[in-house]
């Protein structure tokens, strides 16, 4: 769908709103005047007023619409505001349904609500906020507090020297239809594995080092992917051993490893991880349905998932979280309704719910055969939301993404007193994420509520070869966080 701006450069803040409310139509900019299907965002500054008009043109329907603010009132926050709701007010006649995030574009929408309770703002103010600057639906205003308030709980945990470690494993045994995730498939072949994994051990002891000198404690510590359980056993191990030796964990509150697939997972490694002083394990059915696991490229069965969580169980880690995806290719409303019980009938502490997002890079991208319809999308999210909170578990943290399916969201739910640290802390950005591993993102945060990214090559051959580079960009990292505590 075509977008052309006049009188302003906030293309960011039009194109995502654009990609959300529009999501099968391909972003298309523009600078010269066109005909036929597109939107025209216009930005006039007046001496009294700043005014936002957006038109768009939808199938031979044409639909306008106006904000304002004060001149005199403008900064970069409001002037974005007026720009969004011009476009969600001309979006909304040519829309089949009402969005549920409204004028919201970014992938994390209860920052906003976040922020607002944590300058002082009641649940009831950050309602009204939702409503009537961002137009949000009276169940996702909901969620959103919800969520935002799990945030404020596990901010009140941290302290100023704090920070979360993120170990990245980008390798999986095959690689899934719906994945753009970048991680090497690599079957039978696992060559790669082993200097990947001597390469991240050398990251681990001198972030380890680092860190010591810093006066910074690690507070969670995600293992993620990828399958991280691609490694077997005795790698585990040996990983989880450098670990401990390398950081002082004295101040850490959990510690998670990505399962993931249930066919990277026996039950000597699920001892192995426990027993090396992991509390958390994340196995992910994303279906209870054979066929719609076999349609999506996984390699298991449902019963292989039941036996991984019995055995996931056993080993005695205190928290397992399942992970559903909404959406995927040959599923049915009534097929994700089963899965969906067939996880809570399981009773873990959490379950995240996420609905499927079509990404570049993804076979799904170029073959949508077989997917679900928005509005069995839309029901299946409605009835996670009314099962999940009837069988007692409550919502604690969300993100949204680009090519969402009907624009709704991932939302992670827990048990009382069961929220993932780590997911809210890394997905809320309240503070410092170190990253180690291919494919890893450094966040920065600092006093005066800014952040800085520093990125590890992406690739695991690309992270070997550039290990130096990786390292030293680690001290220039950790000289930065001098400023920030």
């Amino acid at each position: 769908m075509k977008l052309r701006l006049i009188g302003h450069d906030d293309r960011y803040a039009v194109e995502q709103l654009q990609m959300a409310l529009f999501p099968l139509e391909p972003m298309e900019n523009i600078q010269a005047p066109f005909e036929g299907d597109g939107a025209v965002s216009t930005l006039h500054r007046g001496n009294t007023w700043l005014t936002a008009t957006t038109k768009i043109v939808k199938n031979g329907q044409t639909s306008s619409a106006t904000k304002r603010l004060k001149t005199a009132d403008e900064t970069v926050r409001l002037r974005r505001q007026i720009l969004q709701q011009s476009y969600y007010q001309a979006a909304l006649p040519l829309l089949d349904n009402v969005p549920a995030w409204g004028a919201l574009s970014g992938v994390r929408p209860t920052k906003i609500t976040t922020k607002h309770l944590l300058a002082g703002g009641t649940e009831r103010s950050a309602d009204r906020l939702l409503r009537d600057v961002y137009y949000v639906s009276p169940q996702r205003r909901t969620l959103a507090i919800d969520c935002s308030r799990a945030t404020v709980k596990a901010a009140s945990l941290l302290e100023p020297s704090d920070v979360s470690l993120y170990i990245g494993i980008p390798f999986c045994p095959t690689r899934c239809s719906y994945c753009s995730f970048v991680s090497r498939t690599i079957g039978k072949r696992t060559e790669l594995l082993e200097p990947y994994l001597q390469a991240l051990l050398a990251e681990i002891r001198h972030t380890g080092k680092l860190m010591e000198n810093s006066g910074r404690h690690v507070r969670t510590i995600y293992i993620g992917g990828g399958t991280p359980t691609t490694l077997t056993a005795a790698q585990m191990e040996q990983l989880l051993n450098c670990i401990k030796e390398s950081f002082d964990l004295s101040r850490c509150l959990e510690f998670t490893v990505e399962g993931g697939r249930p066919d990277t997972l026996q039950q000597e490694k699920l001892d192995t991880i426990s027993r090396c002083g992991v509390d958390r394990m994340s196995i992910n059915p994303q279906s209870m349905i054979d066929s719609v696991l076999k349609a999506c490229g996984r390699v298991h069965t449902a019963a292989d998932i039941e036996n991984a969580y019995h055995q996931a169980v056993q080993a005695g880690f205190k928290g397992i979280n399942m992970d559903l995806i909404a959406g995927l290719p040959t599923d049915t409303y009534d097929g994700f309704k089963t899965s969906l019980n067939r996880v809570i009938d399981l009773s873990p502490e959490n379950i995240t719910v996420h609905t499927l997002a079509i990404k570049k890079g993804a076979d799904l991208y170029e073959n949508r055969k077989g997917l679900s319809s928005q509005e069995d999308v839309a029901r299946m999210v409605n009835y996670a939301e009314d099962a999940l909170r009837g069988a007692g578990y409550i919502p604690y943290y969300l993100y949204r993404q680009k090519y969402m399916s009907g624009s709704f969201e991932n939302v992670g739910w827990c048990k009382p007193d069961t929220e993932c640290l780590y997911n809210i802390y890394m997905m809320e950005e309240v503070h410092t994420v170190i990253s180690v591993g291919g494919g890893g993102m450094n966040k920065v945060n600092f006093p005066d509520g800014s952040l800085k990214r520093f990125h590890n090559p992406k690739f695991p051959e690309q992270y070997i070869q550039m290990l130096d580079t990786v390292l030293k960009q680690k001290e220039e990292l950790f000289q930065l966080m001098k400023g920030s505590m």
